[in-house]
């Protein structure tokens, strides 16, 4: 069995890029700047932004099902993010040195199970999740913030 981590499209992202403070007010987003080389993970690129960096720090829906579990939260965009590729059975530089909330879903978007990975752990806990051939796909999430990180499916499968 393998796995795909896909990051989110820059191209959702590019009109915020565009926007003054004020816009970004009016969409309930910020332009913030990385203090430091980590703690700021992009989604588009899968990597942490650098110190310096320019981010937009905003609202997502990622995971927009009619249930329960539909969930939206803050996540940063790096505004010079170059779009990841999907990555087949290797877990990005995001997920390192950060624990992870992994939550297994159904087809039809309820919560089936889900794991907590400590650093160095992604890898295991996604595969044992996957080994449920109920779980359709996982969504990782920054376990002490809450926020999405990214989705994983089985390879050769989508939604």
């Amino acid at each position: 069995m393998t796995y795909r981590i896909s990051p989110l499209a820059r191209d959702q992202f590019e009109p915020f890029f565009a926007m003054d403070d004020a816009e970004l007010a009016r969409h309930s987003a910020v332009r913030m700047i990385a203090l430091q080389d980590s703690g700021y993970p992009c989604r588009v690129s899968l990597q942490d932004a650098c110190a310096g960096e320019r981010l937009i720090l905003l609202n997502y829906v990622s995971h927009d099902v009619a249930t329960p579990y539909r969930s939206a939260f803050a996540i940063f965009v790096r505004e010079n993010a170059m779009q990841a590729d999907p990555l087949v059975d290797i877990t990005p530089p995001v997920f390192e040195g950060r624990p992870l909330s992994l939550r297994g879903f159904g087809k039809d978007g309820m919560l089936i199970d889900a794991r907590l990975a400590l650093p160095g752990q992604a890898d295991t806990k996604i595969r044992d999740l996957f080994g449920n051939s109920d779980i359709a796909y996982i969504h990782a999430h920054n376990a002490a913030h809450g926020c999405y990180s990214a989705r994983i499916d089985r390879d050769g499968e989508t939604a």
